[in-house]
């Protein structure tokens, strides 16, 4: 695994390119570019062991979801929004084979190998920077034959196509207000519109549900829907609370994500792996690649602290990674809401070195139905991967004959 920089007489071009033709409309964090210059490479035999791993770890993840929606005593432990404990029981129609399951797992190298953090199991993003930026990157190398990348646009076209007929109608339900939702699903709907399927955008409250299937609601675009791709948290939808929500639960109507998914993005989850296992899950490669994860009563040295329902890398306690006083504040709310957050052995990231810098890495790893679905990857000058990390390709290098 290495580092290249684009080459700085190509990087604003690229940088562009990025933002104009890969759907990259939020280049910028406060006074900070997250396009990044460097391009991630893999090796192949790196690429076939997160491949392997993103697989198994699904299957695990999957099979621990059903598992847990069969022994709902389970759920408790999970610390889900009081409505969404409700909710979760009207998924008693729930066969997996109808809907599509996308999940994200997070590794990190580190000085033992790669660890995982967690899996972005409910709303992974970073649909276009793993299906379109890997390609730019490429254009700028000047020797691109020897590399290549895995479209997770394309892995996640052939899902769908497996599952819905080309002509029929999907959903791409987002938050509206916010551009960076948008753009990922303006990538996903440019691309799936291409492909020939029939696409309109909207709000959570913009479905409604008769006899568990969904109808639009929307102006002009009023009707049966045959497809839902959903891009709104749904601990977010407690919030917002449309008030046909709940028909996304029980739906016949193909969904991904399904809410199911809900159980595994509780980072909670780790607390009932031996109960699963008493059950009968195989949970084998996530206590393997997981550092030991626990409740946060009381702190301890060597051990982060994370929003059990954290996005983006916020609120995440890493002291040498915090500016200012924000470690002490995320502490003392630890202290205050120790139910709102996990505590996890930290794990010694290692950094990869480029103009004697050092960078930390972390590789969003897709997995969809089963398969592997390609990278979307970031990287910081501090261990946390938060809004100020940038946006990296990842991209493999072929093997020399």
């Amino acid at each position: 695994m290495e580092l290249i920089k684009i080459d700085p007489n190509k990087y604003e071009d690229y940088r562009l390119n990025v933002i104009f033709d890969g759907y990259k409309w939020d280049p910028q964090f406060l006074d900070n570019h997250t396009v990044s210059q460097h391009i991630l490479v893999l090796t192949e035999a790196e690429h076939q062991l997160l491949k392997d791993d993103t697989i198994a770890l699904g299957l695990e993840t999957e099979a621990a979801e059903h598992v847990i929606h069969k022994n709902q005593h389970l759920v408790k432990h999970l610390v889900l929004p009081k409505k969404l404990r409700k909710d979760v029981l009207l998924m008693d129609n729930y066969e997996k084979e109808k809907h599509i399951r996308l999940m994200r797992f997070d590794f990190h190298p580190t000085t033992d190998g790669f660890a995982i953090s967690e899996v972005n199991s409910d709303v992974p993003g970073g649909f276009a920077e793993a299906s379109l930026m890997p390609q730019i990157a490429i254009n700028t190398l000047h020797n691109p034959e020897l590399y290549y990348f895995q479209s997770f646009g394309q892995s996640m076209i052939e899902a769908i196509k497996k599952r819905l007929p080309l002509g029929k109608r999907l959903m791409m339900v987002h938050c509206t207000s916010y551009s960076d939702d948008r753009q990922v699903m303006q990538y996903l709907g440019d691309a799936l519109k291409e492909t020939g399927y029939d696409i309109c955008y909207g709000a959570a409250d913009h479905l409604h549900f008769k006899n568990n299937q969904a109808f639009s609601i929307l102006d002009h675009n009023e009707g049966l829907i045959d497809g839902i791709i959903r891009f709104a948290p749904l601990e977010w939808m407690v919030d917002i609370k449309p008030k046909h929500w709940s028909g996304y639960f029980n739906t016949t109507t193909l969904s991904n994500n399904h809410p199911i998914a809900i159980y595994t993005q509780s980072k909670t989850f780790p607390f009932i792996f031996e109960d699963l296992e008493a059950l009968g899950a195989d949970l084998t490669l996530w206590k393997k690649l997981l550092p030991q994860t626990r409740p946060s009563k009381e702190l301890k040295p060597g051990f982060i602290y994370k929003p059990i329902w954290g996005r983006v890398g916020e609120g995440i306690g890493i002291e040498e990674a915090c500016r200012d006083d924000e470690y002490q504040k995320i502490l003392k709310d630890v202290k205050k809401h120790p139910k709102k957050y996990i505590a996890q052995k930290k794990f010694e990231s290692k950094p990869l070195i480029s103009d004697d810098i050092p960078y930390h890495v972390c590789i969003g790893s897709y997995y969809v139905d089963g398969k592997h679905a390609g990278y979307y990857a970031r990287m910081n000058t501090t261990p946390r991967i938060d809004s100020f990390a940038q946006d990296i390709p990842v991209i493999i290098k072929k093997e020399t004959p």
